[in-house]
């Protein structure tokens, strides 16, 4: 049994979780209508005691994006009437405009917290110094830091970071990215444990996490290969992290949320939903979907979910291919009367990978002369998008 999360900003302000979970931002998934169904999972096994169940972070947003007011960016920060905390990943390069866009989201669209992404390992964006290998600059990631701290305290809201490793297994930051993470104010340090390099291919590392969980009193959490509960609480025994983030574990699977509330509350309560109960879930989501974006746009994003939802089971070739394919209610409802509602859950698929996998790349493309010093100086790098999966 684990105790729950207190995330507290140098003010004062704090956010108060009644599990140390939290959902990974991941790009086209973690919308509002994938994170009430994530939480209202959660909410179902915990007693109402007031904490959140949970922190469900938003998709990635761009610092700049949000800076200059541009309306794409203003469409994604939707947050349901239930999302008592919410939370926001926000991304930039550059500290002034990070600053800006921690201040509109706190003072106009209520955020209580905010996470900074540092971990992206996507080309687009770590050629231009971004994401995962911008903590090679210790200067720049300190001033960030510093500046959206200062920013998002003065509405008493705390911020975090999430990284990785480092660029590669030559090139580790970790270690001084916690240290400036604690130094400016941070509430706490997410680590995913593979570097930039590995991308989502190969095994997590959580020696780091637990090196981390030594090494500054801020709370750490551990994030890298956790499919199911007990991953997780064995990643909690391992490490001491203080608590644990989700990323591809729960694609098509928003029902772990549940068990990762139970196994944090000390009960041994699985769930593994029948295929009756998988199509369930999979309307509840396109009623949320479409309460966000409308019938047509709603049922059209959650196409890309159905693959996940129905991995393992005994579903034909026609009816995956109807369901990845619906585009009403109507269809949906039909398709879904043909599965064999008793089909049990496919144990084989329990703590196998999901999602994006890959292999390590060659080499982490950087800007030119990036590794030559760990401080940027006055050097300038530009803002960029960035494709986030957590996992």
């Amino acid at each position: 049994m684990r105790d729950g999360l207190r995330l507290q900003a140098p003010g004062g302000g704090t956010v108060t979780l009644g599990i140390p979970v939290v959902l990974a931002p991941m790009a086209g998934i973690t919308n509002s209508a994938y994170r009430q169904l994530c939480r209202e999972q959660a909410a179902s096994v915990l007693p109402d005691g007031g904490a959140a169940p949970g922190l469900y972070v938003s998709e990635m947003i761009t610092s700049r994006g949000v800076a200059e007011r541009i309306p794409k960016t203003f469409d994604m920060l939707r947050f349901d009437a239930g999302e008592t905390v919410r939370s926001v990943q926000l991304y930039g390069v550059d500290a002034a405009v990070m600053a800006k866009a921690t201040e509109i989201l706190c003072n106009e669209f209520g955020v209580n917290h905010v996470d900074l992404n540092f971990g992206c390992p996507v080309p687009k964006v770590t050629r231009r110094g971004g994401g995962g290998v911008l903590p090679w600059k210790r200067d720049r990631l300190a001033e960030i830091l510093r500046a959206t701290v200062v920013a998002a305290d003065r509405y008493g809201v705390p911020v975090t970071m999430k990284t990785r490793l480092g660029i590669d297994a030559a090139h580790l930051t970790y270690r001084d990215a916690a240290l400036i993470a604690q130094d400016t104010g941070c509430a706490a340090i997410a680590l995913h444990g593979r570097t930039v390099q590995q991308a989502y291919s190969g095994q997590a590392d959580w020696e780091p996490i637990a090196e981390l969980v030594e090494l500054v009193d801020i709370p750490v959490l551990g994030n890298g290969d956790i499919w199911e509960a007990p991953d997780a609480v064995r990643m909690v025994a391992h490490t001491n992290c203080a608590g644990v983030v989700i990323g591809r574990g729960c694609l098509g699977r928003p029902w772990l949320f549940a068990d990762l509330a139970a196994a944090f509350t000390g009960s041994t309560q699985r769930r593994l939903p029948s295929l009756g109960e998988v199509g369930a879930m999979v309307r509840r989501h396109a009623e949320l979907l479409a309460e966000l974006y409308g019938e047509k746009h709603g049922l059209t994003d959650l196409r890309k979910h159905m693959a996940w939802y129905f991995k393992g089971f005994g579903v034909g070739g026609e009816l995956r291919r109807g369901l990845a394919m619906v585009a009403s209610f109507a269809e949906l409802d039909a398709l879904l009367a043909r599965l064999d509602a008793e089909q049990p859950f496919p144990t084989t698929e329990l703590g196998s990978p999901r999602g994006r996998q890959g292999t390590p790349r060659d080499r982490v493309t950087v800007p030119y002369g990036w590794l030559d010093s760990t401080r940027l100086g006055d050097d300038d790098i530009s803002d960029a998008e960035c494709d986030v999966s957590g996992g």
